[in-house]
């Protein structure tokens, strides 16, 4: 399996580009972002782009690849929603409509969030941004999965980019096992979700948006 990443450096990035290090029937990864990540394999490629919004100059390497795995995203505290759809809805949509043409068909695993409105409609603003994105995404050509997680644990040394939340995920660090024990259907490990990533993109799923207990379940098919 050819694999293309984006987002390699982002908490989420780290884990499921981790997975796939580890994955002896992923056979190359292609990590595509404005900045590089310190990993490093013969099996990894790398493409640090500017400009993600405009794939045009480099849309002939993005190619040839089975599945997709978007892990680009920002928080939305602070931001107006007009700022958080360029990142969140706009820069995705970029993406998912190159592949589209590139490689229709191909596996497109996107990470939205737990509380995501499909309706479009409700009065929280980042969950109806990842709704609409959401909608968009699974009108285009592709084999979209959308995993909705909840509370995120890091593991395996990785940690957030986002310095309210590494913070957090410091303060937490020694209850974090009793968090995963107590709250199973709230709490996954990053590396829970980048197996479960690495799951969807061999053998699909029965549905295409996945709920927190629906990524638990692709770990045990």
């Amino acid at each position: 399996m050819k694999v293309l990443l984006f987002g390699a450096t982002g908490m989420l990035g780290q884990a499921v580009l981790r997975e796939c290090l580890q994955a002896s029937d992923v056979e190359s990864i292609c990590a595509v972002g404005r900045s590089a990540t310190n990993a490093q394999s013969p099996r990894l490629r790398q493409i640090t782009h500017a400009d993600l919004f405009n794939l045009q100059a480099i849309e002939a390497q993005l190619a040839g690849f089975d599945a997709c795995f978007f892990c680009l995203g920002v928080s939305s505290s602070g931001m107006k929603e007009a700022d958080y759809e360029r990142v969140t809805y706009q820069l995705t949509l970029a993406v998912a409509e190159t592949l589209s043409r590139n490689a229709a068909g191909m596996t497109f695993v996107y990470v939205s969030g737990a509380g995501t409105d499909s309706t479009e409609k409700g009065r929280v603003m980042w969950a109806r941004v990842k709704g609409r994105t959401e909608n968009a995404l699974l009108r285009l050509p592709l084999k979209s999965f959308l995993f909705r997680p909840g509370f995120i644990a890091p593991m395996d040394g990785i940690q957030s980019r986002t310095p309210l939340y590494r913070i957090t995920y410091q303060l937490l660090a020694p209850i974090m096992p009793l968090l995963r024990w107590a709250l199973p259907s709230l709490v996954l490990s990053t590396r829970e979700i980048g197996q479960s990533m690495l799951a969807v993109a061999r053998h699909g799923y029965q549905k295409p948006i996945l709920e927190i207990g629906d990524i638990r379940a692709t770990l045990r098919d």
